[in-house]
């Protein structure tokens, strides 16, 4: 019989490393690598890494200790018995890409009116992910902008959304089950909500990315959030480096 999380200890399980990770970053790690003259992206990503490492991945290790006398992930990230064949996980983490890129590029404009509206006040060094790549990139040379995407794909792109899958999917959602099909919606909720450095996006996120969770709790596979997620956050880090590297007219980098 799984364990099972009540409703408010799992909305604080889902909600206090974003409250770590935002303050790192708002307070800390955007401003120091904005004065070093790097782009505030780098500063968020540092500090995600080290915030949201130590209070996932060191929460689940913990249990897993607690559990086996040693540091691991046995019968503490679930959904790991790989149950879906490989044809139909390759073509289901395909279609789920596909979606995801496609909401979330058609949803761009409500992020920008969101961000207008109601988080305005927000300096606008935080607006990563905001007006494509020569917007966060603006005033810095191409050589920064090339290391500070670098950077970020390294740990953006492939660190941070294994620890958040393991931890969200992988030790969160299974312990949700006792409430049946909300269990998915209320996880990928609280998972958009979680990420406070990018409030104006909560809503497109969940679009986008709710049916990547419904299929991996469906499914009881954490290889599918595992695989659209890294993929979809490196492909997103290659057309920005590219758009970088192939044109000296990308706005805002000299």
């Amino acid at each position: 019989m799984r364990t099972q999380h009540t409703v408010p200890l799992s909305v604080a399980l889902h909600l206090v490393p974003g409250v770590l990770i935002g303050a790192a970053c708002m307070l800390v790690a955007a401003p120091v690598a904005d004065a070093l003259g790097y782009p505030p992206l780098l500063g968020i990503v540092v500090a995600m890494s080290l915030a949201l490492v130590p209070a996932e991945l060191g929460l689940l290790l913990y249990l897993g200790w607690k559990k086996h006398g040693r540091p691991s992930l046995e019968g503490v990230v679930l959904y790991r018995g790989s149950p879906t064949r490989r044809g139909v996980l390759v073509a289901l983490v395909a279609a789920l890409l596909v979606w995801t890129f496609a909401v979330g590029a058609s949803l761009a404009p409500l992020d920008f009116w969101l961000l207008e509206r109601l988080f305005f006040w927000v300096p606008e060094r935080y607006f990563v992910g905001v007006g494509g790549t020569g917007e966060f990139l603006a005033g810095h040379a191409s050589s920064v902008a090339v290391t500070t995407l670098l950077v970020s794909l390294v740990l953006s792109g492939l660190i941070l959304p294994v620890v958040e899958e393991l931890y969200f999917r992988g030790y969160l959602l299974p312990r949700l089950s006792h409430l049946g099909r909300w269990a998915p919606v209320l996880n990928m909720v609280l998972f958009a909500l979680y990420h406070l450095w990018s409030p104006w996006q909560a809503l497109s996120r969940i679009c986008y990315f709710l049916p990547t969770v419904w299929a991996t709790w469906r499914k009881e596979d954490l290889r599918i959030s595992l695989w659209v997620h890294c993929l979809a956050n490196t492909a997103s880090h290659l057309l920005m480096l590219a758009a970088v590297l192939g044109s000296s007219s990308v706005p805002g980098v000299t």
